[in-house]
């Protein structure tokens, strides 16, 4: 028989986030290690928060929606309130009940910047890594290191001469600059927003950017992150950054897969 299209809409509510969440979900195993070591950490959180005063986003809770914003790839924070508001498997994660309001945009990214500040990121990557359950899943015999171009929030026409000359942009909010038949390279020339980016080109024929470069190291037999580094964008900051992360792989490395060459120590 044929089911109505009636929209009934229920006053109460007997089915929680948690038994709409499948057992089976990869989300309920990172959830377990991810509590783990937010526990470990509870006690760097309280240095970074004042005694008195109104309660903020609760650290823990805050480093949960970043993962999610990781993991499923949201591009910006206020579509991660959006999806925090009416997604019940974020929610669960999160630790936001059914009815609990999700945060002012503002407030998170405040509070996310507190925590970046107090460099809590790195400590909570060290610290989910330093679990034994995790430690089982590494191997220091598989692994790569991949590096990406990152654009500077700059525009290449605050590239301009370090010693102050140069024609300035035309006026207004995106004014007009002319650079043809200016040589530009990074001796000479520094971002005046940003003055640690650099220019680069990803190879000929590409364009020229303000960028940085990021650098991932990945265990290649369960496919993890173990470390990560943002450097200058040169010519030799992947090779120089991989030998830096391959020499923090804890353990000995076999010279059969040692790229190191003079510079590891196993190497003689």
């Amino acid at each position: 028989m044929r089911g109505s299209d009636e929209r009934s809409e229920g006053l109460f509510s007997y089915v929680s986030c948690e038994a709409r969440v499948p057992a089976t979900h990869p989300l309920r195993a990172i959830r377990a290690i991810v509590d783990e070591a937010l526990e470990v950490m509870s006690p760097a959180f309280e240095g970074l928060y004042s005694k008195i005063g109104r309660p903020s986003i609760p650290p823990e809770k805050l480093l949960r929606a970043l993962l999610l914003q990781a993991f499923y790839s949201v591009r910006s924070e206020r579509q991660l309130m959006e999806q925090l508001d009416y997604n019940l498997l974020f929610r669960w994660f999160v630790g936001l009940s059914m009815d609990a309001p999700v945060w002012d945009v503002t407030v998170f990214t405040k509070n996310r910047e507190r925590l970046l500040a107090g460099d809590v990121a790195a400590k909570f990557l060290a610290t989910v890594l330093g679990q034994p359950k995790v430690k089982a899943l590494l191997s220091d015999e598989h692994f790569s290191v991949d590096g990406t171009l990152i654009e500077a929030w700059a525009s290449v026409k605050s590239f301009r001469p370090k010693d102050g000359s140069g024609e300035p942009p035309g006026p207004g909010r995106n004014g007009e600059r002319d650079f043809h038949g200016e040589k530009r390279s990074n001796e000479t020339h520094a971002s005046t927003s940003d003055p640690e980016a650099r220019l680069y080109r990803k190879g000929h024929g590409q364009p020229a950017k303000l960028a940085f470069m990021g650098h991932a190291l990945m265990e290649n037999r369960h496919a993890l992150v173990v470390d990560v580094r943002l450097t200058a964008a040169t010519g030799l900051a992947e090779r120089e950054a991989a030998v830096s992360m391959v020499e923090a792989i804890p353990g000995s490395c076999p010279e059969a897969w040692c790229l190191r060459g003079p510079l590891c120590s196993s190497a003689g």
